[in-house]
């Protein structure tokens, strides 16, 4: 495996920082290439595709907030923030530069929100799956601010394991296209052990509490239409993301219409977490997508 350095910087107005962990493959005299990871992932599991890549790159992967090594908030998420802590990371590793960049499920969501605020910053983006959400409706809004105060109001948690065996096991029998090694490596970075030896995961259980609010399409879409660079989208075949658009091809198409400039690819027999199943594929998309203009 290729090896990595860990930094930890802070983010944020000074009179609120925040501590981001940030892993770094590569040597500073590469093109940079950053990678933002998905819900319930941190930026370790990249390491396959960064193994599967055949160029040099220095790649610059954060934990989001309440993932893996970074500050937890032990409270409430909100999309907003996520923004904020990505505009750190940017302004920290890349403050006067255009910027290739590649964000899986959150992380692309994310991206593709902030890439429209600030469009200039940007040369190209790839989007693994990062399509936006499922709209809803303001009218179970009632029932759903209840169902987020009952939330609250109870002490949340995720299973806990008696060993990083035990949690791998649990990674390959959730997704048995992740090959036996992958889900032990994995397990070392999404899980921590507890004083009491048991393994708990390396995530903010406060990530389970629904949001409040109502998700919002049209200014998804909205941000969309402001994205200036050429964008890679990409999707997989079998995931449950794509399922959400069977029997809705004209939606799917409108959210791909919002982007001015944009490559599909469609990934046969794989799964929403392709980084983790088909990382050779993805690094090569990736590498043809970023290569040099």
């Amino acid at each position: 495996m290729k090896n990595y350095r860990n930094e930890f910087i802070e983010v944020g107005n000074p009179d609120n920082k925040r501590r981001i962990h940030v892993r770094i493959w590569g040597e500073s005299d590469a093109p940079k290439l950053f990678m933002l990871h998905g819900w319930g992932d941190v930026s370790a599991t990249f390491q396959f595709v960064v193994d599967a890549f055949k160029h040099d790159w220095q790649v610059i992967a954060p934990d989001w907030r309440g993932f893996g090594l970074s500050s937890w908030n032990g409270g409430p998420y909100w999309y907003p923030d996520y923004l904020v802590d990505l505009e750190g990371v940017l302004d920290h590793y890349a403050a006067n530069e255009q910027i290739d960049i590649v964000g899986h499920s959150l992380g692309g969501n994310v991206l593709c929100l902030y890439a429209g605020a600030r469009p200039q910053r940007f040369r190209r983006i790839a989007t693994l799956e990062g399509f936006g959400l499922p709209e809803t409706s303001a009218d179970d809004a009632a029932q759903n601010y209840a169902a987020w105060l009952d939330e609250v109001r109870e002490p949340t948690r995720f299973r806990d394991y008696a060993d990083f065996s035990e949690l791998a096991a649990r990674l390959h029998k959730d997704n048995p296209r992740l090959l036996p090694e992958r889900a032990d490596y994995m397990a070392r970075h999404l899980g921590q052990k507890r004083l009491d030896g048991r393994i708990e995961m390396a995530i903010d259980p406060c990530h389970r509490w629904r949001s409040p609010f109502r998700y919002r399409l049209d200014e998804a879409k909205a941000c969309w239409r402001e994205i200036t660079a050429p964008v890679l989208w990409v999707a997989a075949q079998d995931s449950f993301v794509m399922k959400r658009f069977d029997g809705k091809e004209a939606e799917y198409a409108a959210r791909k219409a919002c982007f001015r400039d944009l490559r599909e690819v469609v990934l046969p027999s794989c799964g929403h977490n392709m980084h983790h199943e088909y990382p050779e594929k993805v690094a090569e998309l990736l590498e043809e997508f970023f290569s040099p203009l």
